[in-house]
């Protein structure tokens, strides 16, 4: 089966040794990036749970290029050891609680291929106590311990109990670690050898908010921290009586110009605090430049400010479009990457800041008001590409390739500013595509304020010469007066669309070109309505066409109504369901429609569109369903609420297949994440589909996307699980370069410069049987003049006859 749709934002990512290839948490996989195309090179499986840490081993001058270890933790209580460059696991050691933070301080203090002797690497992990109740009020389920990772065994005793479990940060020369705990800094020296826990010197640095994260200055003793309100502090001179090795010339007391430290709380040891403030949410995340000059912030505003430590000036990178989460630099100084929350990955090229390459994953879930939200799946499908369309939180539709798991395109809905406040005020609320993928169809809606000023506009788009590329065709505004749209579906094989709304009518829209009577006389095309059709007034809650083309189904509240989509006349009226219909589909080429409907009284009813009746129904709650394109068979997503099974968590459901013709289902599959999920029939796809394809068997695959927009395609008539694969080296990396030194390293190779002039070979002449096509061509200095070009001209005009006597 194909997996997708991680989040690459959940963890910071990390570099390799030499900044060529960037190495990302993406679920239960490392996925390895090349930093100079954006490509997936390759992937490091082996975790059972989320990766949580990435911590790249440097490497020594001498050793070779191609030397590229890395280790990584996980929810799943493993420590793993990699070889990415082949990939290959080396080692795993066992934690045995879940891992939600790991640093290695003392790995920078022996690069693999160093001649020093290699000494015993500890890690300091923050895990959570799972042996703790989560219902306790106050209960201590965050510790920060410390693990042998050359012997794999842990270190007696805890350095630290926290709430909840969190993010440790370390200097880049491996002396001191750190974590946020409230409104404090807990500050720890990194011995040499040993580890104890109880001989490990701290201290603590106080502050009335409380604290998100922290960063170390790269050579000074220096440490930054951001709160929740947007401030930043920077504490100078940090650990200066309780980390000074010369304990006598320090004194225990309080030196002679304690009185002097501006800005520090209390009996805090350091001494200076001064505090900045830009940001007007919390800080996410703080970061020194490699020279120690600078100081990076980001935070909800979506802009990555750069503060000067000297003067305190800032300047800004803004526009990046999301909310800002990691910033991440690399062993080549003029390459770093920033994290935002829409699941992209921003290389930055230093220290211009300009965005090198984006890595893009699909993009994340979003809350939008259900008041206003369609009653529909909210993605759509390109079955024939393999793309999925979803909407943004910036107002635009993501088509993403389902098989090679990256992003194809971004469609701009509304022209609107990234804004970081919480309300939402506008949102694509619906995304409908037609079968062959040429036309799209969107719904935004623009929330009134204060009763006053909403709007919804039916927008059509046109497909670009490109996958995933569109361009807008029409707009039409309030498209049902001031009621909103439940469903959009295009009419198989022609230019035509059908909108219902909860307004009580559904409208029939066709694609035609007209001239404009002007000067210019220009060809025009667009939508327009062609017909209005209503059902005693009840709000028109789902819609769909047939295969063919030839009935139009449209739900009125609890009935389904069947109409010819050409004269736009009802043809008949299909049974009762318990609640209104919230989702209409035909069983592919058959004359069975399936509907689900949602509320108190959910029902799942399969009708029969010859006998105009029901052919039979279950009481469930159907969170979507997807019919096959030629079989009889079709998939339901339900949630367990429906299924009275207690045992199971919130938000898990199961997958049932069925046929038409058999109420029993024909496979079960257990999901997690069901709610908000969607399921849809992929065509075979030859170059991922491994099994052969038999006569008269259904070869279609099984898309399932989940909560939180991860994926699975999956063949649901074979047992074998892992039938299908996606080929992770689909898209290499360019091969390594060679190691630049001296000026090939700042400004490059210099270009060869041959002394022998070069031999351009001679082009011999041949006669054009056509000579009028060059016989102008040339430099106007070295044609010949106008009384030779004349007759020639004039001879290639007329046409040749051979002479004869009459």
């Amino acid at each position: 089966m194909i997996t997708g749709g991680q989040s690459f934002v959940s963890s910071p990512p990390a570099f390799s040794h030499d900044g060529k290839k960037l190495l990302v948490c993406t679920g239960r996989t490392v996925s390895v990036f090349s930093t100079s195309t954006g490509m997936l090179i390759t992937e490091l499986e082996g975790h059972a749970d989320r990766v949580t840490s990435i911590v790249v081993i440097p490497v020594a001058v001498a050793a070779s290029k191609f030397v590229s270890y890395c280790w990584t933790s996980s929810l799943d209580g493993i420590i793993c050891y990699w070889d990415f460059s082949v990939p290959e696991l080396v080692k795993k050691v066992k934690v045995g609680l879940p891992i939600f933070s790991m640093v290695i301080p003392n790995v920078s203090r022996n690069p693999v291929g160093s001649n020093e002797k290699m000494s015993t690497l500890f890690a300091y992990l923050s895990v959570e106590d799972i042996n703790k109740p989560a219902d306790q009020h106050k209960a201590l389920r965050g510790q920060i311990q410390i693990y042998n990772l050359t012997n794999s065994h842990r270190v007696k005793g805890l350095l630290a109990e926290t709430l909840n479990p969190v993010f440790i940060s370390v200097s880049k020369s491996g002396e001191y670690i750190g974590i946020p705990n409230k409104r404090k800094l807990h500050i720890w020296k990194v011995p040499g050898k040993d580890c104890k826990c109880d001989e490990i010197k701290k201290i603590k640095l106080y502050h009335t908010k409380k604290l998100s994260t922290l960063a170390f200055h790269p050579y000074e003793r220096m440490v930054a921290g951001g709160d929740v309100t947007g401030r930043i502090l920077i504490w100078r001179g940090f650990g200066k009586r309780k980390f000074s090795e010369n304990l006598q010339a320090t004194g225990k007391g309080r030196t002679t110009n304690e009185e002097e430290r501006p800005g520090v709380r209390g009996d805090d040891d350091a001494d200076s605090c001064a505090t900045w403030h830009w940001h007007s949410s919390e800080i996410k995340f703080l970061f020194f430049s490699s020279d120690g000059a600078y100081l990076y912030s980001g935070a909800k505003e979506g802009v990555l400010v750069i503060w000067q430590l000297d003067t305190g000036k800032r300047k800004y990178k803004p526009r990046l479009g999301s909310p800002l989460l990691y910033f991440t630099d690399s062993p080549d100084p003029s390459l770093s990457c920033i994290s935002c929350a829409d699941n992209q990955i921003h290389l930055l090229k230093m220290p211009t800041m300009e965005i090198k390459k984006s890595i893009a994953g699909i993009k994340l879930p979003f809350s939008s008001p259900d008041g206003y939200k369609g009653l529909g799946s909210e993605f759509a499908y390109d079955h024939a590409a393999g793309l999925v369309a979803l909407p943004t939180k910036d107002y635009c539709v993501q088509f993403f390739s389902l098989y090679d798991n990256l992003e194809v395109s971004e469609v701009q809905v509304c022209e609107k500013n990234f804004q970081p406040a919480d309300d939402v005020t506008i949102y694509v609320a619906l995304i409908s595509l037609s079968a062959d993928g040429f036309v799209m169809g969107t719904v935004d809606v623009k929330l009134p304020e204060e009763r006053l000023g909403g709007l919804v506009s039916l927008k059509f788009w046109k497909h670009g010469s490109r996958m995933g590329e569109y361009s807008l065709s029409t707009v039409i505004y309030e498209p049902h007066s001031d009621a909103g749209i439940s469903a959009l579906a295009f009419r198989p094989g022609h230019d035509m669309a059908v909108s219902s709304s909860f307004g009580g009518d559904f409208k029939v829209w066709v694609h035609s070109s007209y001239t404009e009577d002007t000067d210019q006389m220009l060809q025009k095309s667009g939508w327009r309505c062609q017909s209005i059709g209503s059902y005693k007034k009840k709000p028109m809650t789902a819609a769909a066409f047939s295969a063919d083309g030839s009935v139009l189904a449209v739900a009125a509240g609890t009935v389904v109504t069947l109409w010819d989509p050409d004269s736009n006349i009802l043809v008949a009226i299909i049974g009762d369901t318990l609640s209104p219909i919230t989702r209409l589909s035909f069983i592919g080429k058959s004359e069975y429609l399936v509907s689900s409907s949602k509320g108190s009284k959910p029902q799942l009813s399969v009708w029969s569109t010859s006998n105009l009746s029901m052919y039979w129904s279950y009481k469930l709650f159907a969170q979507d369903v997807s019919c096959t394109a030629d079989g009889s068979q079709f998939a339901v997503l339900a949630n367990h609420n429906s299924l009275d099974d207690t045992t199971t968590r919130d938000g898990d459901g199961v997958i049932l297949l069925f046929d038409v013709e058999n109420p029993v289902p024909l496979a079960t599959w257990s999901v997690q994440k069901a709610k908000r999920g969607g399921l849809t029939f992929l065509p075979p796809n030859p170059s991922f589909h491994d099994t052969k394809c038999k006569e008269g068997k259904d070869t279609s695959l099984l898309l399932y996307i989940n909560g939180d927009h991860e994926y699975v395609i999956f063949d649901p008539h074979s047992s074998e699980e892992n039938q299908i694969r996606r080929n992770a080296q689909k898209s290499q990396a360019p091969p390594e370069e060679a190691v630049r030194f001296g000026y090939a390293s700042i400004y490059g190779e210099l270009p060869d410069i041959s002394l022998k002039k070069e031999q351009i070979p001679e082009i011999p002449f041949v006669p054009s049987e056509r000579p009028w096509e060059t016989i102008f061509s040339g430099s106007s200095h070295v044609l010949p003049p106008l009384t030779k070009l004349c007759s020639a001209f004039l001879a290639s005009l007329l046409e040749k006859r051979p002479s004869g006597n009459e």
